[in-house]
């Protein structure tokens, strides 16, 4: 809490969210004020019960929160000599609620006090100053659309928790929203695991133009698209075309225009924070934070980035105006006579701006010393995509040679920049893919043959989701809001329901049953159109055209009735997943069992509860001459729970692999395999020595597959 600067004197307190932005603000206003945090919510629902009074119209039970007991006696103080209070939370759904119960609190302790919210998108020092300036009222609306969503999901939880603890599992949980994202999942695993790559064939000829070379590709065989399914098939064009001339018969060149992209919402952001920077999105909007909040450049506190939950691409004049000014004195070529404009979603509630840099003058190079690698990185794809998006075209021509050989047409392509525009500024946005320039060509001239390039391919299946690409199929689904897609992730893996690999998300065994039991018993929760519904009836409680208590009680009376027949008639599956094993207990001497606990598989004695032993399930033998112990997997301290898998004897052994390990020994060294994966060859797996150079990949497993089925 920030110190009062005049002691005899009463003070306006202001309290926000976080210390970090405490300090920054309290920087920004110095005497007179006092600066305090609350530190997210004070007051909720109590964990251990329902705390829904369902029969007096949902009326929530809400208590001070374990541990925030403290933060509030000493806001109570500082209330105490404060003349008068503003409310500064984040100005979304769940900083009204943070607001209105903070004000009724102190408000029953000191009745007299006057009390204002005041909200703003930025922390300058230019609208802090406005906003204090200019306070308001708590939004009543806006909380109680807050409230409606926290008791819906309560409701959802608290009713569906129970079954699973009597039909599958103690200690499992579901929800709302993270149950369809759960399916979205889940459908994309089964859509991968049932697809049947298919070989083809490509073909290029690499042709030479005096010093310069072509890669042309065949397109075309006898007027029609060429099919080519084997290497036999391919030889046989080769074998063709062998021996005849390469004539250029089509020169062709198209203007191409591409525009800039509008500035980042919550889902792109973290959508291209994925993508490109590899972070995840808890990562991203915890750094996007900091960011916010402030960071100390010099002597100066300055937060660097307007708020980072937002679904609009709106931007405020002021700042259109300063970006604007930094084009036109650092990129006059390429500022538009207008500023250009973007339209905003027709789902989005446009409460924010986009989110974009406070200040267009502080580039990513002026800033790097105050910032670290993370902070850096995604200050720069933020500053990049705000500017780049006021700036012009980037414009180009698109040059096309064709080649004729006998019967078949081969194509060359290739792009020469001819204004960069907006792309002048890209860096870390820049493009991945650079082509290279055709040497000048003219119709009717042969191109002399340097050799035949034909490559074996395999058609791509559907890929498992990644954060950027589950966060965009619930937002195009309507599903969750800019705040929550970072939760839904991370509560699904933090549940065991699903587990990032490779930076893919796939479900587990137990996220499967969870799945196939919610699909079976609940088909309208895990429904894609009936939780967008529901979603969208939320945002109508927000603009006042929907009744909170009605929308809770149509949805409660058939979903409880639903619950109620599925706790009476379903099936119970507990210890369906336990599995007796070989492994001897050394404790007791019983035999251990797998069991599926919340962060995975593990090993536990089967005398339990007398015997308590417990261990990690070995995955591999050590291939270590002599060593005798087992690969399990292990967490490093200090590093956020990353895992790698180490060997049972350590410290005696010290053999590691970050590769998840495969039960699999190398046919050529006799170490185990472990799983790798990239974009050429998708998932594959290695030898875990360093020093073989044996890999195995997927297609071989198919082949496999294939010859079994035909032996049988």
């Amino acid at each position: 809490m920030a110190k009062n600067s005049k002691k005899n004197n009463k003070v306006k307190l202001l309290i926000v969210e976080s210390p970090a932005k405490a300090n920054t603000i309290e920087k920004y206003l110095g005497e007179g004020y006092q600066v305090a945090a609350s530190i997210g919510h004070l007051f909720d629902l109590p964990r251990s019960r329902m705390a829904i009074d369902i029969e007096h119209d949902f009326e929530p039970e809400y208590i001070t929160i374990r541990g925030k007991a403290k933060i509030l006696k000493e806001l109570y103080k500082a209330a105490k000599k404060a003349e008068s209070i503003l409310l500064a939370s984040d100005n979304d759904r769940e900083g009204e609620a943070i607001a209105f119960h903070l004000k009724n609190a102190i408000l029953k302790k000191y009745p007299d006090m006057d009390i204002k919210r005041i909200v703003f998108n930025e922390i300058t020092p230019t609208a802090i100053r406005e906003s204090v300036n200019h306070p308001g009222e708590i939004d009543e609306p806006k909380v109680i659309a807050q409230k409606a969503r926290r008791i819906l999901d309560r409701l959802v939880g608290y009713r569906l928790s129970p079954i699973l603890w009597k039909k599958v599992k103690n200690g499992l949980s579901a929800g709302r929203v993270q149950s369809v994202a759960l399916k979205l999942i889940c459908d994309r695993d089964k859509l991968v695991d049932e697809f049947v790559p298919q070989e083809y064939w490509t073909i290029d000829a690499e042709l030479a133009k005096g010093k310069k070379n072509i890669i042309a590709q065949l397109v075309a065989l006898n007027g029609e698209k060429p099919v080519i399914n084997s290497e036999k098939e391919s030889q046989r064009i080769l074998e063709n075309l062998k021996g005849n001339l390469f004539k250029v018969v089509s020169i062709k060149e198209k203007a191409k225009t591409l525009k800039p992209q509008a500035p980042f919402t919550t889902s792109k952001l973290q959508q291209v924070a994925a993508n490109r920077l590899g972070f995840t999105s808890r990562k991203t909007m915890r750094v996007a934070q900091s960011l916010y909040e402030g960071i100390n450049i010099g002597k100066e506190r300055v937060g660097l980035i307007t708020y980072m939950r937002t679904d609009s691409t709106r931007v405020s004049d002021t700042a259109i105006e300063a970006v604007r000014k930094y084009l036109g004195e650092n990129y006059p070529e390429a500022l538009p006579e207008k500023p250009n404009n973007y339209t905003t979603g027709k789902k989005a509630q446009d409460a924010h701006e986009a989110i974009r840099p406070t200040y267009a003058d502080k580039t990513p190079a002026s800033l790097k010393s105050h910032l670290s690698s993370e902070q850096f990185k995604l200050y720069s794809i933020i500053w990049e995509r705000f500017v780049s998006s006021q700036m012009t075209p980037a414009k180009s021509i698109l040059k096309t040679i064709e080649v004729e050989c006998k019967d078949a047409l081969f194509r060359a392509n290739a792009s020469v920049v001819l204004e960069k525009g907006f792309q002048a500024v890209l860096k870390q946005l820049a493009p991945k893919e650079k082509s290279k320039a055709l040497p000048v060509v003219k119709e009717g001239e042969t191109l002399e043959l340097v050799q035949f390039l034909p490559e074996q391919h395999y058609t791509q299946g559907p890929a498992h989701y990644t954060d950027a690409s589950i966060i965009k199929a619930l937002e195009e689904n309507g599903i969750g809001r800019p705040s929550t897609y970072a939760p839904i992730i991370s509560v699904l893996l933090d549940r065991y329901y699903v587990v990032r690999k490779n930076k893919k998300l796939m479900a587990t065994v137990l996220g499967k049953i969870i799945d196939e039991l919610l699909n079976k018993s609940f088909p309208d929760i895990v429904d894609l159109q009936f939780t967008a519904a529901m979603e969208e009836r939320l945002d109508q409680v927000e603009e006042e055209q929907q009744d909170w208590v009605q929308m809770l009680r149509d949805f409660y009376t058939p979903f409880n009735e639903q619950v109620e027949h599925v706790m009476e008639n379903l099936e119970s599956i507990k210890g369906v997943l336990d599995e007796e094993t070989e492994y001897t207990c050394e404790k007791c001497g019983k035999m251990m069992v797998k069991k599926l606990g919340r962060y995975g598989f593990f090993l536990a004695c089967s005398g339990f509860p007398e015997c308590m032993n417990s261990k990690p399930v070995p995955l591999a033998d050590c291939p270590k001459e002599g060593c005798g112990g087992k690969i399990v997997a292990k967490s490093r301290q200090g590093s956020r729970g990353k895992t790698f898998y180490g060997c049972t004897n350590f410290p005696d052994c010290d053999f590691v692999t970050y590769a998840p390990p495969v039960d699999i020994k190398c046919p050529q060294c006799g170490y185990f395999l472990v799983e790798k994966s990239d974009k050429k060859r998708g998932d594959f797996k290695v030898c875990s020595n360093a020093a073989c150079d044996y890999i195995h990949l997927k297609k071989e497993d198919e082949k496999e597959d294939e010859n079994d089925g035909e032996s049988d």
